[in-house]
């Protein structure tokens, strides 16, 4: 009984869900299909899905947009500290490149300045150096001009120069832009050396400027000294404020233009000395009338030629055949020319300053009364008129009207030839 009741279940058709609904007389069904009640099962999970997710949305919406607001802000931000920090950068390199160009025109500036300066030395130094005295030590080198001075400073001098750090003390132009390594160097680092080298080369020119001052008023004094003890020495007139020195003050050491200048005043005063001992001296008669010709006579007593017995040689005899030129022995005005009794033909020559000089037993004059003449023109020819034995020149020096030895003038004049 219990078999036969299970095979007819398992025999049993399954039916199909269907929905009845009546309505007074009226009955309506549906039928459920397996396919409908899935859709309709996806569709209220999506409802479902759709409005959990809506109603999330809804409750953190607020900080949904507020953490986006947050990041784009902070996005910003960010972007705004690089804008910051690039405008800060261009400007650091802009200021940077200001400065540099302004220590580049300031450096420009010192240099054309100095380089004029250096060029109105070297005008300075012109006439200064024209009137150099000749002495027997050595000349000193001419002064270097300042471009060829500085292109004594090559290349490679430049490439191993090293930067300073800046001084007060120092010229500005010497100032370092920067401190750089030379294997990071820029153009900027190697103008500012290049700057640094010329400004050396033209303190070089300054120095050898200097130097060349000092050395000229050192020859100057030098050869003013000479001229002066000689004079002095041979009992002649020299400058009778040469040589004094009533000065005194501190000392103050002097540095940069006022040293040049300093020594340019130096050099002046030691020229205008040296000048006035040199146009005094010229005006002595220490020139050889008959130069290259020798005594027969000196100055002094002797036997006369002419009648044995002894007498005072008021002058030197030069021995010298007829038509030899007698050449005046300094500046000065004829006061005598002709005839004069023992002394034949003659030429008398006043230099001032109580000196006078007679050129005597001449065959030719060649002057006359109140003519100037000057050192080494020819006043006359050598002869043997007056009291004479032969062809001579007569040769006389006066001081105050009383003869001295000519000899003594000559022989100064040898000696103060090569400063006069």
């Amino acid at each position: 009984m219990k078999t036969s009741a299970q095979a007819a279940a398992f025999g049993r058709r399954k039916e199909p869900h269907t929905v009845i609904i009546a309505r007074g007389n009226e009955i309506r069904h549906f039928t459920v299909r397996p396919w409908i009640a899935a859709a309709a099962g996806s569709a209220f999970a999506v409802a479902a899905i759709g409005y959990l997710t809506a109603t999330t949305y809804l409750v953190f919406r607020d900080d949904l947009i507020g953490a986006t607001m947050a990041r784009q802000a902070r996005v910003q931000q960010a972007y705004e500290d690089r804008i910051s920090a690039l405008r800060a950068q261009v400007d650091r390199i802009t200021s940077r490149q200001f400065l540099d160009q302004q220590l580049m025109e300031t450096k420009v500036s010192e240099l054309l300045s100095r380089q004029s300066q250096l060029s109105l030395r070297n005008g300075r130094l012109g006439p200064a150096a024209d009137q150099e005295p000749t002495s027997p030590a050595d000349a000193a080198p001419p002064a270097k001009s300042p471009d060829e001075q500085a292109s004594l400073v090559g290349a490679p001098q430049a490439e191993t120069l090293a930067v300073a750090t800046a001084d007060a003390s120092r010229p500005f132009s010497f100032w370092s832009t920067r401190v750089t390594s030379h294997e990071a160097e820029s153009q900027a680092d190697r103008a500012d050396r290049l700057f640094v080298t010329l400004n050396k080369s033209l303190r070089a020119v300054e120095d050898d400027q200097i130097e060349r001052v000092t050395t000229l008023a050192s020859d100057a004094y030098q050869a003013a000294d000479t001229i002066a003890e000689t004079l002095r020495d041979a009992g002649l007139p020299a400058d009778q404020d040469f040589g004094k020195v009533d000065v005194g003050g501190p000392l103050i050491a002097l540095d940069g233009p006022m040293a040049f200048d300093t020594k340019v005043k130096e050099l002046d005063d030691a020229l205008d000395v040296l000048e006035r001992l040199k146009t005094g001296a010229r005006k002595l008669p220490l020139a050889n009338p008959a130069p290259g010709r020798s005594v027969s006579s000196p100055f002094g007593p002797r036997k006369d030629p002419l009648i044995g017995s002894a007498a005072l040689h008021s002058g030197t005899d030069l021995r010298a055949p007829y038509g030899t030129a007698a050449l005046a022995t300094a500046a000065g005005t004829v006061t005598k020319a002709g005839w004069n009794g023992g002394y034949g033909r003659m030429v008398e020559i006043d230099h001032g300053g109580g000196f006078v000089t007679r050129y005597a037993h001449l065959n030719k004059v060649l002057a006359v009364p109140n003519q100037q003449v000057v050192p080494g023109q020819q006043i006359g020819e050598i002869g043997s008129s007056g009291r004479s034995t032969g062809p001579h020149l007569h040769y006389e020096v006066r001081r105050n009207g009383e003869p001295v030895d000519p000899l003594r003038f000559i022989r100064i004049g040898n000696k103060l030839g090569q400063y006069l």
